[in-house]
């Protein structure tokens, strides 16, 4: 029998989790397994999904369908359900468990970085990202959390999050933040606010997580280099997301090196 995994959201034609699934699969000697890339939006994926046979074994799911995602699981992790969002659904008797790995992405995209521990941290935008973000700073030992966005009301999700795991949060707007001083800073914001987030003030020291991979160096990635800072860049958090799916849809442990050496090629690209 095929086993077939996919990514699901919209759009995915830049994705490169086809990449690095179909990579590990090769690695791992799994040619009965298959990856795809379904175009979809949050509305589609309870019907998609619930006319599904057992060929499918697991989806990788980006925006706009991670809450949509968390809500149809039949079980979840403990994450998904703090974070009102998964990236991630696995076949299990019955249904599909939830699972959010964006958080390890976060974490080790740091931690590979030079990031061992913070103090004072910030996360730039609001979504779901951005709450996967602040469960990853806390794990590092983030004690207070600089949220900066557009419109503060569109911050409850991340804000409810730092508050249930204790971190002090507060809360301010990009045009009365001409800086942002903490060491280390998550930017979670999308392609038409890079501008905005490139024309804050930076300085040497920081290091700066975009978790944009599309077009590096993005603007915020080139003014944080500008200046000395270190950015990291976002296809890390895809990297070390991707490698913990594979393990929990097919069982077996990530192909490290294969996977990193198929991402090179795919952004050399």
């Amino acid at each position: 029998m095929t086993n077939r995994a996919a990514v699901l959201g919209r759009p995915v034609t830049h994705s490169l989790s086809p990449v690095l699934h179909r990579a590990a699969y090769a690695a791992l000697g799994l040619h009965d397994w298959t990856y795809e890339a379904l175009d979809l939006g949050a509305e589609d994926l309870p019907v998609l999904l619930a006319g599904l046979d057992d060929e499918w074994r697991g989806f990788s799911v980006t925006m706009p369908c991670k809450q949509a995602a968390a809500a149809f699981a039949t079980e979840s992790d403990p994450l998904p359900r703090l974070l009102g969002a998964a990236n991630t659904l696995v076949r299990v008797p019955g249904g599909w468990r939830a699972e959010n790995t964006d958080v390890t992405g976060v974490g080790l995209a740091l931690q590979v970085a030079g990031v061992q521990q913070v103090g004072h941290a910030a996360i730039l935008g609001a979504g779901g990202t951005a709450s996967a973000a602040a469960v990853a700073l806390a794990s590092l030992g983030a004690q207070t959390v600089d949220v900066v966005v557009r419109e503060p009301s569109r911050a409850a999700g991340v804000l409810a999050v730092l508050d249930a795991l204790e971190v002090t949060a507060r809360v301010a707007r990009f045009e009365t933040t001409p800086e942002v001083s903490a060491p280390v800073v998550v930017s979670t914001v999308p392609v038409d606010g890079q501008t905005t987030v490139a024309g804050l003030h930076w300085s040497a020291g920081q290091t700066v997580l975009d978790v944009l991979y599309d077009g590096w160096p993005t603007p915020l990635a080139a003014a944080v280099a500008a200046v000395g800072g270190t950015p990291v860049h976002g296809a890390e958090v895809l990297f070390w997301q991707a490698t913990v799916q594979v393990e929990l849809m097919t069982g077996h442990p990530a192909p490290i090196e294969a996977m990193r050496t198929a991402l090179d090629a795919a952004l050399a690209r």
